[in-house]
């Protein structure tokens, strides 16, 4: 594995995006939140620019609005004022409090600010849930996984399992300590036994979100899926404005995930003591099933087959014959795609996963790159695929750190979001874009985890790979307008 920038030089045009982004993306899948972010207004401001141009969806992000006496005095008064005009304004039933950098380096102590806080009178009290995701600790998606994890320490009641002695009240209290919730006491009620599961996705898209929902209808399936932005981030028209758009998980929902018959996550590479599923297990005694993205055969295989178990249902005939077409889709492209070699870059946990869905066909993956450092994505490769062994790992990269690897290692194909677009017209090479894609309306409708998504991408590749062979044709050519219509790029 390689351990990009370890020599100490800078980094340029970073492979990842900052913690609290993370966290905004997790809280926007929450019914009648909205995130507060403890800082400067410069932090809130290019989230919300970020989210806008991806999602292409309104995003309101909150923030205390540091001030130079505030980063030297602390910035209890501004996190007061900041709360009361959000309450004011939005009537939220959650506040996600999300730190950053500034915060988190001068040491405000948000717990304490929590505790003391009184909600303007006649209003009522939001459930508030803090997480810290000071920038230079990790990436986005480590945020979006600790707001996760913050999100059920601070709500998820412990129930009563299934034939086993009541769990204990105190199941969920150390989280409710951290977060400053007001429950934090042994006089929680515990609820009753439930017939529903917890589904912890990740960071998917919200096509994919909603394709996981209706799965888990076709196994009559009761679930709680966190967190739920297929429809705050990717809803409908509005005929009037809506403060904080409709959906999400309810905060009911939520509550009941300590009472659940299992919880099903995908993470491959975040280290599992932090998960909001570990939690789940360790204080709440709710199975755990930990699992990567199912985005290959195989994987997928594996995920349907858990859902056939929990449920006690056969998995349903018409994902069976959406399996058996994408097989036939596999066989038509693996002519075309076979042994090309393939540099893929984005979130650790994405990049395994479209390892093991490339590998599949015949593609080698001999790159795989990412901006965050958990030390987990190469073991994760290996597991997969004993021809994953030999492909270079570089954690902590940048993209001149991938560019410069990609040239060397002569790659075929470039696979990953729309900030690598500059790099593959460098190398003169096609690529498959994936999330963020920000230049191209619709991304936040492309799947990859559904079958019958994965299909149309094979003869996606095989086209991708033709165009760049048939140098000769002046529309296949890197500027000449014929990537673009093909779709392979932004």
């Amino acid at each position: 594995m390689i351990e990009a920038n370890d020599t100490g030089s800078s980094t340029r045009n970073a492979c990842k995006l900052c913690a609290p982004l993370g966290a905004c993306l997790a809280f926007k899948g929450i019914e009648g939140a909205i995130t507060l972010l403890h800082g400067s207004q410069g932090c809130s401001t290019y989230i919300r620019r970020y989210m806008i141009s991806h999602f292409k969806e309104p995003v309101d992000i909150a923030s205390s609005n540091f001030t130079e006496s505030a980063a030297v005095f602390g910035g209890a008064q501004s996190f007061s004022t900041a709360l009361d005009n959000v309450i004011r304004q939005y009537r939220p039933a959650m506040i996600g409090i999300a730190t950053t950098c500034l915060s988190e380096t001068i040491g405000d102590d948000v717990e304490s600010f929590i505790r003391q806080y009184q909600p303007p009178p006649g209003l009522p009290a939001p459930e508030l849930v803090k997480v810290s995701t000071a920038s230079y600790r990790g990436t986005h998606s480590e945020g979006f996984m600790d707001s996760l994890r913050a999100v059920v320490e601070a709500l998820a009641q412990p129930g009563t399992p299934i034939g086993g002695t009541p769990k204990s009240a105190w199941g969920c209290l150390g989280g409710c300590v951290r977060s400053g919730h007001p429950k934090a006491d042994l006089g929680v009620p515990q609820e009753p036994p439930g017939g529903h599961i917890n589904l912890l996705p990740g960071m998917v898209s919200p096509a994919d979100l909603r394709y996981l929902k209706e799965l888990l209808a076709d196994f009559a399936l009761p679930a709680t899926l966190l967190s739920d932005y297929s429809d705050t981030l990717d809803g409908g028209a509005w005929s009037e404005y809506q403060l904080i758009p409709p959906g999400g998980t309810r905060l009911e929902d939520l509550r009941r995930m300590g009472s659940a018959l299992a919880t099903v996550e995908f993470s491959s590479t975040f280290e599992p003591a932090r998960t909001a599923g570990a939690h789940l297990e360790h204080y709440c005694q709710v199975p755990l099933h930990r699992m990567g993205l199912p985005m290959g055969v195989s994987r997928t295989d594996d995920f349907m087959a858990l859902l056939a178990r929990l449920s006690g249902r056969a998995v349903p005939a018409k994902h069976v014959e959406e399996r058996q077409r994408l097989i036939d889709s596999l066989a038509d492209a693996h002519k075309y795609v076979m042994e090309k070699r393939a540099v893929i870059y984005g979130e650790e946990d994405l990049v395994v996963g479209l390892a093991a869905m490339l590998s599949e066909t015949g593609i080698v993956p001999v790159l795989c790159a990412s901006g965050g450092r958990s030390g987990r994505m190469r073991g994760a490769l290996q597991a997969l695929a004993p021809q994953l062994a030999d492909a270079t790992v570089m954690e902590g990269a940048d993209f001149a750190d991938i560019e410069q690897a990609a040239g060397d290692l002569k790659v075929d194909l470039v696979v990953g979001n729309s900030k690598g677009y500059a790099m593959a017209r460098r190398l003169d090479r096609p690529r498959r874009s994936d999330r963020p894609c920000n230049p191209r309306p619709g991304s936040p409708g492309r799947a990859l985890l559904p079958w019958a998504a994965r299909r149309p991408l094979w003869p996606a590749a095989a086209r991708c790979r033709c165009c760049n062979t048939r140098s000769s044709s002046a529309r296949c050519r890197p500027g000449t307008g014929g990537w673009a219509r093909r779709g392979l790029s932004p």
